[in-house]
């Protein structure tokens, strides 16, 4: 099982990525076993040396009945104070931002790959989906040479 945040490789240039685990409750793990979570508009944000994860869509598990919790609530993210002292100074002063790559499992445990990225203009991604269609032709080209 392994959700991908695909918007995120074409909004955004990926500087640097950290594991990190996630604070979930009651039926929210089984609805991410179940695939049934978005990562497309989350982002992450450092309050009081935490870091949270906002708007992380998790739909509610339909066979819980009240145990079911907000389903764009924030989530605290699980890292050494260490790594988070070192992303909180790349935010600030290289005006990064977080963006949630992936979600997976991990053994028994939910995983979030948090990415250190820097948003992309208009013209970086026409030039990153220029190189992409360049690519795919000159595989192709050589494909069919061989």
């Amino acid at each position: 099982m392994e959700i991908l945040n695909r918007q995120a490789k074409h909004n955004y240039f990926i500087e640097d990525s950290y594991e990190c685990g996630i604070v979930l409750q009651g039926t929210e793990i089984k609805s991410v076993r179940a695939g049934k979570c978005n990562l497309r508009d989350s982002y992450a944000i450092i309050r009081n040396n935490e870091i949270f994860i906002l708007n992380l869509y998790i739909s509610h598990y339909k066979e819980a009945s009240i145990y079911n919790t907000d389903e764009t609530r924030a989530r605290k993210l699980l890292l050494h104070k260490k790594e988070i002292r070192k992303i909180k100074n790349e935010v600030e002063i290289k005006g990064f931002v977080l963006i949630p790559l992936r979600m997976y499992l991990k053994g028994d445990n939910i995983k979030v790959e948090l990415g250190i990225c820097k948003g992309k203009k208009n013209y970086d991604k026409r030039e990153t989906l220029k190189r992409r269609d360049e690519d795919r032709r000159i595989k192709k080209i050589l494909k069919n040479k061989y």
